[in-house]
């Protein structure tokens, strides 16, 4: 299509910026709003017999209705779908979408291999989007670098952010689904060995795609190169080669991502809570580098200094509810903890003397990040945990159950958690009374907060 043209009287044609085997995607100008987008063009009908036109149509339907009905910020938002009749010989179907100024993973992977903290920060997006996709009844079924987009905001903030794109081969998941005739569908280099074999895909063929992508990132070499058919044979004959100079928690995970029976494999949302973990740890050891930070760490720290809980002794009634959470869920350890720049100080603790660890280990440090509460049923096989040194070492740690300290302003000043050297299950009804703790405990904080700022008034 010549740059300059019209697309249905709104949408004017730039240059090309991506091409497919059923579709280019053009750089564009919504004439009517006056800003930049990308414009997916798919390719004239008339090429095609009838039965692969009505493959074709399907496949273009179904990528609309996905992406109309998706909003995530790791996910290409769509902004309007339509057909140019300008030409009676020649109907033009398109995608109007955000156009994401960056790079894709790919062009960017060709300059070598990515850092590790920045790999953290990628993958964490793409399995979020992926965990909401999944949650919604979609597999993207073409995880690979190329339908990546690393988003560059133009701003002070070099935290690399990542776009998942090109759902055009993704299927909704249907009651009694039991696989697709072109359920390896995808690209042959990062297939799921059931794709490659033509089995069922479901979300566990995602993650397996997402642990090639995050594996090629880290290494700066693909898994399995190769013509489609070797590529594809490759991966049902021997897993990829995982080196070993890694970081443990990267072995950990890529391993458990990359298991041949995706029964094995974490769900998503694990992936991107260990990836988080990882964000988070890497923030304790360089927190000078705002790019890593992914929250108000200024202002939770300024919230702590206002209750005036870091330079006091261990707190007697905070005791007295550790001690009753231990007695509740029959747990050996309870603990009401802050959390600071690089410490975790323990303001009550009942059935253990320690009284404060560093961030890095203490697993309080990520549950002041979480939105709720952080449950970890059996750290010995959750990828978030795993190589933890509380859980792989000598404290054998294989539960934790956290809840933030949650000011009204919505800082978390720390955490209010029980700890089990024995893997544990935990309910929705154990959630909301360990929720109900953390409650009393804010609620004894924020009295003292208002006695204080009553006698200095």
């Amino acid at each position: 299509m010549d740059p300059g043209f019209l697309l249905s009287g709104r949408y004017r044609l730039e240059e090309l910026i991506g091409r497919g085997s059923q579709s280019s995607v053009y750089r564009a100008t919504d004439e009517v709003l006056g800003r930049e987008v990308a414009v997916k063009l798919f390719r004239d009908g008339a090429v095609y017999e009838n039965a692969v036109e009505e493959e074709r149509i399907r496949r273009q339907n179904d990528e609309v209705r996905i992406l109309a009905g998706m909003a995530h910020h790791a996910l290409v938002t769509l902004f309007d779908a339509g057909t140019d009749l300008s030409n009676p010989d020649r109907k033009l179907s398109y995608l109007v979408m955000e156009l994401v100024r960056g790079p894709d993973l790919r062009r960017r992977s060709a300059e070598g291999p990515l850092s590790a903290a920045h790999m953290a920060l990628i993958g964490h997006d793409l399995a979020d989007g992926l965990a909401h996709i999944h949650h919604h009844g979609i597999i993207h079924r073409d995880v690979k670098p190329a339908n990546i987009l690393l988003v560059d905001y133009s701003v002070e903030d070099r935290r690399p952010r990542a776009k998942l794109s090109d759902f055009g081969v993704a299927i909704t998941i249907r009651k009694g689904h039991h696989g697709d005739p072109d359920d390896s569908s995808g690209t042959p280099a990062y297939l799921s060995p059931e794709q490659a074999a033509g089995e069922p895909a479901g979300p566990a063929s995602d993650v397996y795609s997402l642990g090639l992508v995050l594996l090629e990132g880290l290494t700066g070499k693909m898994a399995y190169p190769g013509a489609p058919v070797q590529s594809a044979l490759a991966r049902l004959l021997n897993d990829p080669d995982i080196p070993e100079g890694l970081a443990p928690m990267w072995v950990a995970l890529l391993t458990s991502m990359l298991d041949r029976d995706p029964a094995a494999r974490p769900p998503a949302r694990e992936v991107s809570l260990a990836l988080r973990q990882e964000v988070i740890n890497g923030a304790g050891r360089h927190r000078r580098d705002a790019a890593l930070l992914l929250t108000d760490e200024d202002g939770r720290m300024q919230a702590v200094e206002r209750y005036r809980i870091l330079d006091t002794p261990a707190d007697g009634a905070f005791n007295r509810i550790a001690a009753l959470a231990a007695r509740m869920f029959s747990v050996p350890v309870a603990i009401v903890s802050v959390v600071d720049h690089d410490r975790i100080w323990f303001k009550a603790h009942h059935g253990t003397d320690v009284s404060e660890i560093g961030r890095d280990p203490g697993l309080c440090a990520s549950a002041v990040l979480q939105g709720d509460a952080w449950i970890v049923q059996d750290a010995t096989k959750d990828p978030r945990t795993l190589s933890n040194p509380l859980v792989a070492g000598d404290f054998g740690l294989q539960f934790y159950a956290g809840v933030p300290l949650r000011t009204p302003d919505g800082y978390n000043l720390g955490t209010f958690c029980i700890l089990d050297r024995e893997p544990r299950e935990f309910s929705d009804e154990d959630t909301s009374a360990l929720e109900d703790l953390a409650a009393l405990v804010m609620h004894d904080l924020e009295l003292r907060l208002h006695s204080r700022q009553a006698l200095a008034g």
